[in-house]
């Protein structure tokens, strides 16, 4: 019985030696393609929560009418490499800024965030541009935007066919096609930090999964330009989705 049992354990730690049998790590599914020629194909994917997604590499605003910190710390930390909370970029723009005008408009200025950063060692500029300057730009900047009846600063990514890629401190990461993006523009100002010569780290850069929303954009029109018997399908759908300024449906002319 005892050789048994002894038989039995070894024979147990000898399958988990073999065989992987920890618990995936979290957010991992397996999957199993059964119509291959080879077999079943087994493979583990892993998923990353929608709200991860959309604040990657974005420092999400601690107040209402802390925006300015939050998109400055964004930049600082996303494309600089530093690594700051946004308390810290508040007090430091609270030491150079101008406190009582800061107070004041319960908020903090292009200026204030010039000051700051030149006490950090950077070199930085606000501008007055066009839209075509903002598609030539090397460098992640932060601009002004009247959006929802407020004003509000975001950083903006790149642009990609007519597409403005923006991490905001409230929202995430979202685009605008370039009209919106020219109505809510304050000004045509934007705010930019030189990194000198060190190398930026840019964690802002696009991706792939940014690129998708225009890519799948794109061919979508494709296909109901050439499936015109598709386009009722898709004239209901972007009726019930209902019209939005930021985002444009495809509907049947």
């Amino acid at each position: 019985m005892i050789e048994i049992l002894v038989g039995s354990l070894i024979g147990l730690f000898g399958f988990t030696e073999a065989v992987d049998t920890k618990p995936p790590a979290q957010g991992t599914v397996n999957l199993t393609q059964a119509m291959v020629p080879n077999g079943p194909l087994r493979e583990s994917v892993t998923l990353e929560p929608m709200s991860q997604l959309q604040f990657r590499s974005v420092i999400r605003q601690a107040y209402d009418y802390s925006c300015g910190s939050a998109a400055l710390t964004t930049l600082l930390d996303y494309y600089l490499g530093r690594n700051l909370e946004e308390h810290q970029v508040m007090e430091g723009l609270l030491q150079y800024g101008e406190v009582e005008k800061i107070v004041e408009r319960r908020g903090f200025s292009l200026l204030d965030m010039k000051r700051y950063v030149a006490a950090l060692g950077y070199q930085s500029g606000g501008f007055r541009a066009d839209f075509d300057d903002l598609e030539a730009l090397e460098h992640p900047a932060i601009v002004p935007i009247h959006y929802a009846g407020f004003k509000h600063f975001v950083v903006v990514r790149d642009v990609y066919n007519d597409h403005v890629f923006v991490a905001d401190p409230a929202l995430g990461n979202i685009s605008f096609t370039r009209v919106r993006f020219e109505e809510i523009w304050d000004q045509n100002v934007l705010f930019m930090i030189f990194p000198g010569d060190q190398e930026p780290h840019n964690a802002l850069a696009l991706g792939e999964h940014d690129l998708r929303l225009v890519d799948d954009r794109t061919v979508s029109l494709l296909a109901f330009r050439d499936f015109p018997q598709m386009s009722k399908f898709m004239e209901i759908q972007a009726d019930q989705l209902g019209a939005d300024g930021d985002i444009q449906y495809i509907r049947r002319k």
